[in-house]
């Protein structure tokens, strides 16, 4: 195995390519200890211990150190350790890791979500918000059924009449014109528009 090439990531951090293809990142110290430089054959001895024990060991510290400060899902967790330069296995190894800790759980993760935001988020936000952070439509629509289950409809009427009220909008006073435009914009919102229609019929005086 030859090293292709070193590049700088920090002062003290260096980019390792073997064989013209990324390795890991090392500090420069440690390129030292082992000899590396660019165009000079990498031992098959070395490359095994940094492969199985000091990134392993390093990448599993740092998702720890991460997960002290908030929670992260799965996939917000491999994206911090990749900007770190780790290798793939050892992102997924670090991974399983913490999850054995219970330290990481994608299904708790949206669980809470949804308990935090479901007073003032719609569904179709909620699942979009936890799409984006790498969470499965169908772990997604689980931890929904469990959060919220058939209370749907009676969560988002109180939620689009908190926005009518924001807003001082009076479906009874709107013209035709001014209830479409409202409809249009709490159907952005996320909001189904069967709830939406029928919150614009009532009397949110009297809700």
């Amino acid at each position: 195995m030859t090293i292709t090439k070193i590049t700088d990531v920090s002062k003290s951090r260096k980019r390792i390519e073997i064989d013209g293809e990324f390795a890991f990142v090392l500090y420069k110290g440690e390129l030292a200890f082992y000899g590396m430089k660019e165009e000079s054959e990498i031992r098959e001895e070395d490359y095994q211990e940094i492969m199985t024990k000091i990134l392993p060991k390093r990448a599993k510290l740092r998702a720890m150190n991460l997960l002290k400060s908030r929670t992260y899902t799965t996939v917000q967790l491999m994206e911090k350790l990749k900007t770190g330069g780790y290798p793939p296995q050892i992102i997924r190894e670090a991974i399983d890791y913490v999850a054995s800790f219970g330290y990481i759980n994608d299904s708790q993760y949206a669980y809470d979500f949804i308990e935090y935001n479901k007073e003032n988020k719609s569904k179709n936000r909620i699942m979009a918000d936890l799409r984006r952070k790498g969470i499965s439509g169908d772990m997604v629509e689980a931890a929904w059924e469990e959060a919220v289950g058939e209370d749907r409809a009676a969560l988002e009427k109180k939620q689009i009449i908190k926005l009518l009220e924001k807003k001082h909008f009076s479906p009874e006073d709107a013209t035709l014109q001014e209830s479409q435009k409202m409809m249009a914009f709490l159907y952005r919102k996320g909001f189904a528009i069967e709830t939406i229609r029928n919150v614009l019929s009532l009397d949110i005086t009297s809700f």
